[in-house]
């Protein structure tokens, strides 16, 4: 099943926090996730640059972090909700504030903006998305070993639907590849990278995987 671009965040059997985030196309396959100053961006691969032509959404900062909290977006949403996160916003409003302002992606295909954070001081995980028919935030608790997800196409919207309970990963490097291939987005095509963090010590530690 083809469901595009997937945010998630869940809790490791050791108890830790993380969030997840995956790039999955078929339009413009040629991005990988690259390390900038303070984020973690979507771009083209080298060769692929004229493709921001093609579509102005192809390149985005794509994860955000401090020591509280942890944000994984399909757009540059990702860089305004971090912001009024870091302001004191709460997370509820701190997502509704900013996928109510920019709305979906106006493109052929109205594609949802979606968002995943983690807050490691209240040890709470959010999904927002908001799509040409409406818009969901949601702020809860999660057990052990379980992942929420919320994704572009198919399953965008935020339901008890878009669960599991195997989230059987120990680090940043396991969970950047679990959204790949590992539990349901295993059952998910056209992976193209991921990123990923885990709670840590001193905030969240962070892995890549370009395909």
């Amino acid at each position: 099943m083809y469901v595009g671009r997937i945010v998630s965040v869940g809790r490791t059997k050791d108890n830790k926090l993380t969030v997840m985030y995956r790039v999955s196309s078929r339009s413009f396959p040629n991005r990988e996730i690259a390390q900038l100053e303070n984020s973690l961006a979507v771009i083209p691969k080298k060769g692929h640059h004229e493709d921001i032509y093609t579509s102005p959404y192809i390149s985005y900062n794509c994860f955000r972090s401090n020591s509280q909290y942890a944000v994984v977006g399909n757009g540059t949403q990702a860089d305004p909700v971090f912001e009024k996160l870091e302001s004191g916003m709460n997370m509820r409003d701190a997502i509704a504030n900013v996928l109510l302002a920019m709305d979906y992606e106006h493109d052929d295909y109205s594609t949802p903006r979606i968002v995943a954070v983690a807050d490691q001081k209240y040890q709470k995980g959010a999904l927002g998305s908001i799509r040409a028919d409406g818009i969901d935030v949601q702020v809860f608790d999660l057990s052990l070993g379980e992942y929420r997800f919320v994704s572009t196409y198919e399953k965008c919207v935020v339901s008890p639907e878009n669960q599991a309970f195997n989230l059987d990963i120990t680090d940043e490097k396991q969970a950047a590849q679990f959204v790949i291939n590992g539990g349901v987005f295993a059952e998910f095509t056209n992976p193209v990278s991921s990123v990923a963090a885990v709670e840590s010590d001193d905030g969240y530690k962070t892995a890549i995987v370009n395909m």
